[in-house]
């Protein structure tokens, strides 16, 4: 279990009976520990360097977390009349403070259930009355036992949400009777009856269990990560790459973290926005003084000012030029020559899976460049090797357990396909995959001939359809809108059609982002989704968030679904499919059929009706890269240069031996086995 402590921008506030503030304490750097004192009660200290603490008793407290995703969280003290703000703290930190609280408050419940008032008070009078200076130890780590409290009496709290129409309608008459506004959402209320408390704070137990999750090879990639260093980080499809990526965001306090993707779809999958936005040069089509003319508009700028730290996903879809660009508007707009102005720089991809599109008009900064000479991957930038100096690959997969499954999809990645292997994703071509009335969904090549089926298969419906319409915080950015998120802004639906999920609603139960299902009926206007575990969900709207380079934050409101009939190979990248059907004999890009294929999690769900081996390749400079890049890290378990655990000979050895430029030589290479 981690450290509970939480850091941040604190500010603690006290306010008098008429709700004024008559003191303020702000800790801009400051850290929050939680106490207990000598006769066990519950404190949290919030310290700073320099600076006087404060200790404040948890006790009748309301602890409100809307915006913890964003590293914000407020707890109030209702006998201290006190509030404690939390800003620009790393999120699953908060998280985790959060909880302990929670936990270990419910352990003190349950101890105290046993001890009379007249104990309490006596214990108290002695602890008053002693000369001694009061002792404040930090709590001791959550142990399985608290933990499965905690489960327990959220879980009972859970059933108890159902109020009966009785006392709906006693509430209904109490507030229509009273004058007092209505209070915010709490989290956590130990001494006030607050319906749903204990669930919308408790809702998912697991989720304590689920941040220590990683394992040795994705811990390392973590530390490296806070450790400061430029970091790329690559594996297979199914390695866990984004849940990873996920963690590290949480990691991080959110101001001075920018998160971005190569496409809108997958810079909203985490939360970001699309490297083009907030680079501010367009599609890198200009000159470099033209590109920095552009970057230095006053958002823009600051966006490159205030940047500390810059995550970008699907790296393998950004070509080497426009990295290289931006590494150099980047070193002019904040007027530091260090690789991307002294930007942190953290990369995941998979250059075996997608590559860049590149589309460039005439009269740009590339004109005259013919496409041989063009460098495609972003490995090939002239200063990838000066801006990254941490480099990783993971190598467990999760998405498949089957392992002549995925022995056959490592085989693909690198474009080797023996006959065996092609008698054998033809033999599925004749399985049978459909369940509980959900067919399977097909992948192709062309995003065009997706569209065309799913409109197809909708109008062969004989049910009447029904519209729905967004929406869009401005109506003026829609198509904005449109490129950021996988949710169209009108979208039409039938009875009977089939549908995928686009928002995580309910873990437990499966309702997850890709999750596929059949619209059994509407209900009040919203349609009602049987899943393939036989689970009904009402699709109501669902909030969707884009945060531009700018500041600018639009907003979209819209049913999380979309047809289910077909999906291009491309929208699919990131997902994983129950149940899907390909024709892989016209992909026309290398790495198109690995990624189509690794979308299944098992032979079991997957339907392939032809297959053309000679249409599975890699890329031969990605096979290159690859090839020097594992051999770095497989040869060199120490880092280097770390001084004195090897001699200057046995480096020179390594690096004729192995025909690496000295440039690489200077980066730390680790070994993840």
């Amino acid at each position: 279990m981690e450290d509970p402590a939480v850091v941040g921008c604190i500010t603690v506030e006290w306010l008098n009976s008429q709700a004024m503030t008559t003191k303020k304490v702000l800790y801009k750097s400051g850290m929050m520990k939680i106490l207990r004192n000598d006769i066990r009660e519950l404190f949290i200290e919030i310290s700073q360097d320099k600076m006087q603490s404060t200790k404040l008793k948890l006790k009748d407290i309301n602890v409100h977390k809307k915006f913890m995703a964003e590293g914000k969280a407020s707890i109030s003290f209702k006998n201290e009349k006190c509030t404690v703000f939390i800003n620009n703290s790393p999120p699953s930190s908060l998280m985790m403070f959060l909880k302990t609280i929670y936990i270990k408050l419910t352990k003190d419940q349950e101890d105290n259930k046993s001890i009379t008032k007249e104990q309490m008070h006596k214990k108290l009078r002695e602890h008053l009355l002693s000369e001694k200076c009061s002792q404040f130890d930090e709590i001791s780590p959550i142990t399985n036992a608290e933990l499965d409290r905690a489960k327990k009496q959220a879980i009972s709290k859970s059933t108890l949400t159902t109020p009966s129409p009785g006392s709906k309608k006693r509430r209904l008459i109490d507030a229509k009777q009273s004058d007092n506004p209505k209070a915010p959402k709490q989290l956590y209320a130990p001494k006030v009856k607050e319906e749903n408390t204990e669930k919308s704070f408790m809702a998912n137990p697991n989720e304590i269990a689920q941040l220590e999750r990683l394992n040795d090879e994705q811990n390392a990639i973590l530390q490296a990560c806070m450790s400061g260093r430029n970091v790329f980080f690559t594996g297979s499809a199914g390695t866990g790459k984004s849940f990873l990526l996920r963690k590290i965001i949480s990691t991080f306090p959110p101001q001075g973290l920018t998160i971005c993707a190569s496409t809108g779809v997958a810079a909203c999958l985490i939360g970001g926005v699309t490297l083009h936005s907030f680079a501010g040069i367009g599609a890198g089509d200009h000159s470099l003084k033209r590109s920095i003319e552009m970057a230095r508009r006053p958002a823009i700028s600051q966006a490159y000012r205030r940047c500390k730290i810059l995550i970008i996903d699907e790296i393998s879809m950004v070509d080497a030029d426009f990295f290289d660009l931006i590494e150099a508007v980047a070193r002019e707009v904040r007027g530091n020559d260090k690789p991307f102005g002294g930007i942190q720089l953290i990369l995941c991809g998979d250059f075996f899976q997608l590559p860049p599109v590149i589309k460039r008009q005439q009269g740009n900064a590339f004109e005259g460049m013919n496409q041989p000479q063009r460098k495609r991957f972003c490995f090939q930038a002239k200063q990838w090797q000066n801006c990254i100096n941490a480099s990783f690959e993971l190598r467990k997969i999760y998405r498949q357990s089957d392992p002549k499954f995925v022995e056959i999809l490592n085989s693909i990645r690198i474009g080797r396909v023996t006959p065996e292997m092609t008698e054998k994703l033809l033999s599925t071509g004749r399985q049978k995959i459909e369940f509980n009335g959900i067919i399977a969904t097909q992948l192709c090549s062309h995003t065009q001939d997706a569209d065309s089926i799913n409109k197809s298969r909708l109008a062969s419906l004989k049910t009447p359809e029904k519209m729905f319409e967004a929406t869009d915080s401005d109506s003026y950015l829609t198509n904005t809108l449109d490129s950021q998120l996988p949710v169209p802004h009108k979208l039409t639906l039938k009875e009977g059609c089939q549908v995928m999920l686009l928002k995580n609603v309910n873990l437990s139960n499966g309702l997850v982002n890709g999750a596929r299902g059949v619209i059994k009926k509407f209900s009040e206007g919203f349609p009602v989704v049987r899943f393939k575990n036989n689970v009904e969900y009402t699709a109501k709207p669902e909030k969707w968030t884009v945060k531009l380079a700018n500041g600018t934050v639009l907003q979209r409101k819209q049913v999380p679904l979309k047809l289910a009939y077909c999906i291009s190979i491309h929208k699919s990248q990131g997902l994983t499919l129950d149940c899907v059907e390909m024709s892989l004999s016209k992909v026309f890009e290398a790495g198109q059929a690995y990624v189509a294929l690794s979308r299944a999690q098992s032979m079991d769900s997957l339907r392939i009706l032809d297959f053309d081996a000679k249409q599975i390749w890699a890329d031969p400079q990605v096979l290159v890269f690859y090839k020097s890049f594992r051999r770095q890290i497989m040869d060199m378990p120490v880092m280097i240069p770390l001084g004195g655990q090897r001699k200057k000979q046995d480096v020179k050895k390594i690096v004729s031996g192995l025909k690496i430029a000295k440039s690489i030589m200077n980066k730390p290479l680790m070994t993840i086995n």
